[in-house]
């Protein structure tokens, strides 16, 4: 049996002993988590948390309404979850278990379960949850998003060193692959965009391309001519919500022998006809309202305004506040190449590993200390959760010491306006996708070394470890 194969195993068993089996609904994976997505009604089964969190290359557990997000790490998270639904599906569900684990309400370094529980009904208001549905909408780009950026990225550097080759069929081609996806990026927004909201997701991505024809320069409707790909994504989104809306009516109305044809057809001339008479005039100005503010509030604040995003990056990230930033990135880059938040906003990990690192040279726990040598390579490498979760956040004040780091290093981003050309990679990574790595090499550094001498500065209670497995702690 493999290591994925006795984690996956692990996981299942402790599904089996906490009676959450039946309620379970499915078990997927982002880049680094598994995540176990239960019943609205019973919840994440009392004592799961514990049992998965104790787990060999387990990095830590988060709690999200009732999903229990399992963090293991860029790779690892997908082949576990293959190995898991592979058990799932060749096992039958267990029946509940009468035996509950005894509670423990105290923050326990290594999965931060307790101050996650604080907030998690904060997290499950209707705003967040819908913020939460468009942030799905973009994870499944986020691969796209990196091969293209570092693809970019790499050859900004080659441009500068080698000018001579941008002229060369190699390097044309290489920067073809770079834009990619921006040229289809209305396509795959509006088919995931219909698929998450329930509608078919073919008519999202052809309304999309509708959106972006080329051919709508040659019309002109009351005296304007139509403009093709207006309102980029921010369109898009609108015009497909609408769509799956639509399409769900039409299906009520319609009779089933007919509604292989009727439905995509009226689905798609209703929702078509109002995104270019309305929602793409509104798109469009909500997409330059969106591109000038995030723009212009960093021109005109400069370092304060990256030190303010860098320092509150990991509070928002707490309170769910996050998923609002996904589309607004996705929208940067859509008009510029780049979006400037996502260096400003990376710092707030980079500063989590300079006060992981403080913790790890004070601490007297062997246990916290191994936690922390494991999870600062990923953690440089911009995989903060298992930082996050398992130590800043559990221990208390290394977790502010973090958000000081990230406001340090942030304000170096938004001083020097450095801009990156993918989504979803963080930490030293992201460099090769900046338009000006030296400079984020230097907020990277920064970001380090304030999360380090804040942490030192602050301290914490170190937990003590005794005979019996509990612990106490000390002031350090």
């Amino acid at each position: 049996m493999t290591e994925n194969e006795q984690i996956a195993s692990g996981v299942l068993a402790a599904l089996e002993n906490s009676g959450g089996r039946p309620s379970l609904l499915r078990a997927y994976n982002c880049m680094t988590r598994l995540r176990l997505s239960f019943d609205e009604v019973a919840g994440i089964p009392d004592g799961l948390a514990d049992a998965v969190a104790g787990l060999p290359s387990v990095l830590g557990t988060n709690v999200s309404g009732t999903e229990l997000q399992i963090i293991l790490g860029p790779g690892k998270a997908a082949n576990v979850t293959a190995a898991l639904n592979k058990l799932l599906a060749a096992s039958k569900p267990a029946a509940p278990s009468e035996k509950e684990a005894p509670a423990d309400d105290r923050p326990q370094i290594g999965d931060g379960k307790a101050l996650h529980a604080k907030i998690r009904a904060k997290n499950a208001t209707p705003v967040k949850l819908f913020f939460k549905r468009i942030a799905s909408i973009f994870i499944p780009l986020i691969p796209g998003f990196i091969a293209c950026g570092l693809i970019s990225g790499c050859l900004n550097v080659v441009a500068k060193v080698a000018p001579d080759v941008t002229t060369g069929p190699l390097f044309q081609l290489l920067a073809i692959a770079g834009s990619t996806v921006f040229f289809g990026m209305n396509l795959l927004v509006g088919r995931n965009t219909m698929e998450e909201f329930g509608g078919t997701p073919v008519l999202g991505a052809i309304l999309g391309a509708l959106l972006s024809h080329p051919n709508l320069a040659h019309v002109t409707l009351n005296g304007e001519t139509l403009v093709p790909g207006r309102g980029g994504i921010i369109s898009v989104l609108l015009v497909a919500m609408l769509a799956s809306v639509i399409e769900k009516q039409v299906k009520r109305f319609v009779p089933e022998a007919l509604s292989l044809f009727v439905t995509p057809l009226v689905t798609f001339l209703v929702s078509g006809t109002i995104a270019i008479l309305v929602l793409q005039p509104v798109g469009g100005a909500l997409s330059d309202l969106i591109g000038n503010t995030a723009t212009g509030a960093i021109a005109a604040g400069g370092a304060l305004t990256g030190a303010v995003l860098g320092g509150t990056f990991l509070p928002m990230v707490m309170l769910g506040i996050h998923q609002t930033l996904t589309p607004i990135h996705a929208e940067l880059l859509a008009r510029y190449g780049v979006t400037i938040l996502l260096p400003v906003l990376a710092m707030a990990g980079a500063g989590q590993v300079g006060a992981s690192f403080a913790v790890w040279c004070r601490t007297k726990n062997t246990r916290l200390k191994k936690i922390i040598a494991s999870a600062l390579p990923v953690g440089i490498l911009g995989i903060g959760e298992p930082l996050i979760y398992g130590v800043t956040l559990p221990l208390g004040r290394p977790f502010l010491g973090a958000c000081i780091g990230g406001a340090c290093g942030g304000a170096v981003q938004a001083a020097f306006g450095v801009g990156a050309a993918t989504l979803g990679i963080s930490g030293l990574p992201l460099a090769a996708a900046t338009d000006n790595i030296p400079i984020y090499l230097l907020g990277l550094v920064c970001a380090y070394i304030g999360g380090f001498v804040a942490t030192l500065v602050i301290g914490f209670d170190d937990p003590v470890e005794t005979a019996n497995a509990d612990s106490s702690s000390e002031r350090v």
